[in-house]
């Protein structure tokens, strides 16, 4: 099971990336942009994805993945169980989700730096 604080490891690293605490949540934004958010108990993370795709991946894996609130659709947003997930799954996603808010030029300097391509 990953936790925050894992969450916290991965975010630290990228660029523009930075931790605020808004409302008795943590959330980890680049600028005023909000890419990941946890509840309360920082049992489900939300986070940054497509629009298009997210249907799809709440299909593929609905144990562990949700769908946000009616009012929060409007939003690129997923939910995750946190206790759901491995810690390679958790990099990917918190990457994926970091890369949906930041210039391309930004994603590719980290992925480079990295040794990948997160520009798919």
């Amino acid at each position: 099971m990953v936790t925050i604080d894992d969450v916290r490891s991965v975010a630290s690293e990228l660029p523009r990336s930075y931790e605020a605490f808004v409302r008795g949540r943590v959330k980890f934004r680049v600028g005023r942009i909000v890419y990941l958010s946890f509840s309360r108990d920082g049992d489900v993370m939300g986070f940054a994805f497509p629009k298009q795709l997210r249907e799809a991946l709440v299909a593929s894996e609905p144990e562990k993945f949700s769908l946000p609130s009616d009012h929060d659709m409007r939003y690129h947003w997923v939910h995750v169980r946190l206790a759901a997930l491995e810690a390679d799954e958790l990099r990917h996603l918190v990457e994926d989700a970091w890369a949906f808010t930041v210039p391309k030029r930004v994603v590719a300097e980290y992925a480079a730096s990295r040794g990948y391509d997160l520009s798919d």
